[in-house]
């Protein structure tokens, strides 16, 4: 049986895709050729990496408005370094919610001078902050949307003179928001899109050219824009598992639709959370994030019990990291109601006899 699996990343994939790919890598287009094994260059290729990066900017709702797909290496965490590269020539202004933020922080920092416009650090990031100002003149805004490790989600954005540039890792493709008021996207593959070895990178072209820096080739967006994502041998197998995801999602008709689940999965555990008193939730309920639920066990005692119990009903991945303890419910795009069902009943049934 397959289990429930609420891993962190790399994350659940649909099962179709999985097929769909594993049928690749024996034998793909009927070319008697693995997709491993083809070359980067080839039509068949070339047409894959074309319709990954169409289908990106149509489900963002971002066609014919100047932005550019990219699917590039080095994890998110490449980008944290590409951001300022191409776009620090001064002053840039960070949001710090997170892990992830607090890592670009120290990145962009090697570039220019960095702005910290607010923390949730000093309660160990339970919380967005609110009521920040961004100040005039900043050559961008960064910000992270969701935080997998401690489970927050922003939901609303600043008004800005300034690019927004945001890293979506862990909530790309999962809620409807208008995309157009981020000029630069970015996303690790492995949470809602594929397998990890791939970055989405979504960007608005006028956005670039404005640092008087020399930019190495592999780090310059325009060199990736100009050769269009392929600069380089892009990761094959990462980007074709990615297509099949995004044409998965276009059929189940697109991130509205997905939306509509995944607030539902959301509600379905956050409810469990708040009236089950064996459990308490670790984020300030306004900033709960729909794809990330963590939340610490309120009786130490039980905490064997129910360790046994998720595991007899097929539940994985649900360990809390160890910067928050406890437990992280990652309820990404793939995963089903029925799982979070399960596991909603396993929490209920460990209230019943505890």
């Amino acid at each position: 049986m397959k289990k429930h699996n609420f891993s962190a990343g790399p994350s659940i994939l649909p099962q179709e895709v999985l097929k769909q790919a594993s049928d690749a890598v024996l034998n793909f287009n009927n070319l008697d050729l693995s997709v491993l094994e083809i070359s980067h260059r080839s039509k068949d290729f070339v047409a894959v990496m074309e319709e990954a990066r169409e289908h990106s900017i149509e489900l963002l709702g971002l066609k014919g408005k100047g932005y550019k797909a990219l699917f590039l290496q080095g994890g998110a965490s490449m980008q944290f370094v590409m951001a300022a590269y191409n776009l620090l020539e001064n002053k840039a202004a960070y949001l710090n919610t997170g892990t992830w933020s607090d890592k670009a922080v120290a990145e962009a920092k090697i570039f220019g001078e960095v702005v910290e416009v607010a923390s949730s650090k000093d309660k160990n990031y339970n919380y967005i902050p609110k009521g920040y100002e961004v100040p005039k003149g900043m050559d961008y805004f960064h910000c992270t949307t969701n935080n997998t490790i401690f489970g927050t989600q922003m939901k609303d954005f600043p008004a800005l003179d300034c690019p927004m540039v945001a890293d979506m890792s862990s909530d790309i493709f999962s809620r409807t928001l208008d995309y157009s008021k981020f000029d630069l996207i970015y996303a690790g593959a492995q949470k809602n899109m594929g397998p990890a070895g791939t970055t989405l990178v979504v960007i608005k072209e006028d956005i670039l050219g404005k640092v008087k820096r020399p930019i190495p080739n592999m780090l310059d967006y325009a060199q990736h824009i100009a050769k269009d994502s392929m600069y380089n041998t892009p990761p094959v197998f990462a980007v074709y598992t990615s297509l099949l995801t995004l044409r998965w999602l276009k059929e189940l008709g697109g991130v509205s639709a997905i939306e509509e689940e995944n607030d539902k999965k959301a509600t379905l555990i956050y409810s469990e959370i708040d009236l089950n008193p064996l459990f308490e939730g670790y984020v300030a309920k306004e900033d709960r994030s729909t794809m990330s639920a963590t939340f610490n066990i309120t009786n130490e005692k039980a905490k064997t019990k129910f360790d046994t119990m998720l595991k007899e009903a097929g539940i994985s991945g649900l360990n809390g990291h160890r910067s928050v303890g406890g437990y992280r419910a990652s309820m990404y795009n793939a995963l089903s109601l029925n799982s979070v069902g399960v596991l909603v009943d396993v929490m209920s049934e460990l209230e019943r006899t505890a």
